[in-house]
C-alpha cells in the first residue's frame, strides 16, 4: 500500500509536468521529451542527494530543515561530507537545490538561473554522469529548459520556470530511494510512454515490452553469478539491460552499449540512474554499432559474458553497406552482408547484422537472447539460413520463443526470441511455441496488443528452463535432429501428429463401410436431383 502511495505521487507529478507543457504548446513534442526528462533527473537527483547526507550526519536527519542546517557547514566539512556520500550520487551544493530555487522566484531572468543551475550541475559531475559519442565527445547530463524555449518571450520563458519549480517543491521523493526495481521500472514505463515512438531513421526501438524483456532475462541468467558483463548494441532506453542487471544484482555486473540514437542514450541514461548502475554509465555509446562497434580490449572487439538486444529488423543501410563490407569483417559477419535491393531499400534486414555481431561478441563462457522476426526460424536459404546453421553446427542454440503476434504494440510483426548458449551443455534444444498465450487489447483505442499475464510468464520461463516437453507447445530436440529437419526453428516442425487408432472387428468394420456407402449414395442421389432442376430452368429460359 505504502508503494502504491509512492507511484501514484510520482506519476502525478509527471502528469504535472506534462501539463505545463501542455499549457505552453510544448505538448507531446522533442523539446517536452528533454524538459521532462531533465527535470525528473533534477528532482530525483536532488532528493537523492538529501536522503543521503541525511543518512550520513545525524544533525542533518534530525533537523527540521537540512537544507537550511546544511548551509552554515564550513567549505572544509561539506567537502568532508560529499567524499563520504555515494559515488552513484551527484555532489550538489546549497545552490543547487530546488528550495533555493524556490526562494529566488522573484529574481529577474528567473529562467536563466534555474538553467544555469541545471547547467553547473552537470559541469560539477561531468565525469560520472556523461554519456560519450563514438568520436570521445561528452554528452552532458543537463541543457537547460532555456535551450527549448528559444520562442518564448522573456516573461514566458520565467513563467514556466517558476511553474515547473513549484511543481518540484511540492513532492518529496526521499522516501522512494528504499524501492527496488520494480518500482522504478514502473515509473520508466510511465515516465517514456509518450516518447517511446522513433520519429526518424535511426535504430532505437526505445521500449522493449517489460513481460518479453522478464522472460529474457529470467532464462539467462539461471544461476548466481558475479562480476560479469551485459551488453547490448542497440540498446535503445535500455529495458532488456535493466532486467537482466536486476536479474544478476546491479552491484555483480557492469552494463556496456552502443546505440545511434541521440534520444535513446538519454533515455538509457536516466534508466541507469534510476535503478543504480551510474557505475556504468561511461560505457555508454551514442554511435553506430555495425559500421563503428565502440568497445574494445586493445584492438580486438570486446567480448561479453550476456547479450540482450531487440534489434531494428529493417533499416536502409546502403550509403554505408560498402563500408563494413571488409576483409576485417569477414569474420564478423560470417553469413554475409544484404545486398542492396533495386527498390525498398528501407527494407534491408539489418538484423542479420546484428545478430552476427551478438554472435561473434559473445565471451567463451557467453549466453545470448534476441528478438528477431519470426520469418528468420524458416527462411530456407539466404544469410538467415547459414546464421541458424552456424548456430547448430558450433552447438551454441539453447532455444528459440515463437511470441503472440502484436506482443510489440508498435509493430504487427511476429517475433521470436532466439537464445544461445556457448556452454550448452547437455546438447538439448528447446523449441517453444507460446503464439496463442495472452490477451488482446486496444492501446489508445485503436492499436490491438497482446499481453501476458504473470502466470503465462511463469509457464514459460518453467517449460523452457526444465526443457520440458509439453503438447502442441514445447519440445526438446537434439542437434543431429534439426540438422535433419533443415535447421528449421519452427516448433511446428517437431510436434508428433498422433493417430489414434481404435480397435474394431469385422462386422463392425463392415457395418461403418455400408453406413458410408448409404450416406454417399444418397448425396449422389441428391445431386442427381438438383442437376436435373438446373437443367430444366436453363431449357426453359427465354430471350425477352
Amino acid at each position: 500500500m505504502v508503494e502504491q502511495n509512492f507511484t501514484q505521487k510520482t506519476k502525478q507529478l509527471i502528469d504535472n509536468l506534462k501539463g505545463i507543457c501542455s499549457d505552453y504548446g510544448l505538448g507531446n513534442s522533442g523539446d517536452e521529451f528533454k524538459i521532462i526528462t531533465q527535470v525528473f533527473l533534477y528532482k530525483f537527483m536532488n532528493d537523492k542527494f538529501g536522503y543521503e547526507v541525511k543518512e550520513l550526519d545525524s544533525k542533518l536527519k534530525k533537523a527540521d530543515n537540512w537544507e537550511e542546517v546544511i548551509k552554515k557547514y564550513s567549505k572544509s566539512d561539506y567537502e568532508f561530507l560529499l567524499k563520504k556520500m555515494s559515488p552513484d550520487s551527484a555532489r550538489l551544493y546549497p545552490d543547487h537545490f530546488i528550495s533555493t530555487l524556490w526562494n529566488q522566484q522573484n529574481s529577474e531572468q528567473f529562467a536563466k538561473l534555474f538553467s544555469d543551475t541545471l547547467r553547473d550541475i552537470s559541469k560539477i559531475n561531468n565525469d560520472v554522469f556523461s554519456v560519450k559519442t563514438e568520436e570521445g565527445n561528452k554528452i552532458q547530463l543537463f541543457y537547460g529548459v532555456d535551450e527549448y524555449l528559444k520562442n518564448f518571450s522573456e516573461k514566458q520563458k520565467d513563467n514556466f520556470s517558476k511553474a515547473i519549480i513549484n511543481q518540484l517543491v511540492d513532492v518529496n521523493f526521499e522516501d522512494i530511494f528504499e524501492q527496488k526495481f520494480d518500482f522504478f521500472s514502473t515509473i520508466f514505463e510511465y515516465l517514456i510512454k509518450d516518447y517511446n515512438k522513433d520519429g526518424g531513421g535511426v535504430y532505437a526501438e526505445y521500449y522493449t515490452p517489460h513481460a518479453i524483456a522478464k522472460i529474457m532475462a529470467s532464462i539467462l541468467v539461471d544461476k548466481p553469478v558475479s562480476n560479469v558483463t551485459v551488453y547490448d548494441p542497440s540498446a535503445g532506453s535500455g529495458t532488456l539491460l535493466m532486467n537482466v542487471a536486476h536479474a544478476i544484482g546491479e552491484d555483480k555486473c557492469t552494463i556496456y552499449s552502443q546505440d545511434l540514437s541521440d534520444k535513446s542514450s538519454h533515455l538509457l541514461r536516466l534508466n541507469l540512474i534510476l535503478n543504480n548502475l551510474v557505475h556504468s554509465i561511461h560505457n555508454i555509446i551514442q554511435g553506430n554499432t555495425i559500421k563503428d562497434p565502440y568497445h574494445r580490449q586493445g584492438k580486438e572487439l570486446m567480448k561479453f559474458d550476456y547479450i540482450v538486444s531487440n534489434p531494428p529488423f529493417k533499416l536502409d543501410f546502403s550509403n554505408w553497406r560498402e563500408d563494413i563490407d571488409t576483409k576485417e569483417n569477414g569474420e564478423r559477419f560470417f553469413a554475409g552482408i544484404p545486398t542492396v535491393p533495386k527498390k525498398k531499400k528501407q527494407s534491408m534486414a539489418i538484423y542479420l547484422l546484428f545478430l552476427q555481431h551478438i554472435i561473434y561478441s559473445l565471451s567463451q563462457k557467453g549466453k545470448s537472447a534476441v528478438v528477431v522476426p519470426t520469418g528468420f526460424i524458416t527462411a530456407q536459404n539466404g544469410i538467415e539460413k547459414k546464421i541458424r546453421e552456424e548456430l547448430i553446427d558450433r552447438k551454441m542454440l539453447k532455444g528459440v520463443i515463437s511470441m503472440p503476434s502484436n506482443i510489440f504494440a508498435t509493430t504487427g510483426t511476429n517475433v521470436s526470441v532466439i537464445f544461445i548458449d556457448k556452454e550448452n551443455i547437455d546438447e538439448k534444444v528447446v523449441f517453444m511455441d507460446a503464439s496463442k498465450m495472452g490477451e488482446k487489447i486496444k492501446v489508445d483505442g485503436k492499436n490491438e496488443k497482446t499481453v501476458l499475464s504473470l502466470e503465462e510468464e511463469q509457464e514459460i520461463v518453467r517449460v523452457f528452463t526444465n526443457k520440458e516437453k509439453v503438447d502442441n507447445f514445447s519440445v526438446v530436440v537434439g542437434f543431429d535432429e534439426v540438422k535433419e529437419k533443415n535447421y528449421s526453428f519452427s516448433t511446428g516442425q517437431y510436434f508428433n501428429i498422433n493417430i489414434e487408432h481404435i480397435d474394431i472387428s469385422i462386422k463392425e468394420f463392415e457395418e461403418k463401410i455400408n453406413n458410408f456407402k448409404k450416406e454417399l449414395s444418397e448425396c449422389f442421389h441428391k445431386s442427381k436431383q438438383l442437376e436435373d432442376q438446373i437443367e430444366h430452368k436453363l431449357n426453359n429460359l427465354k430471350y425477352e
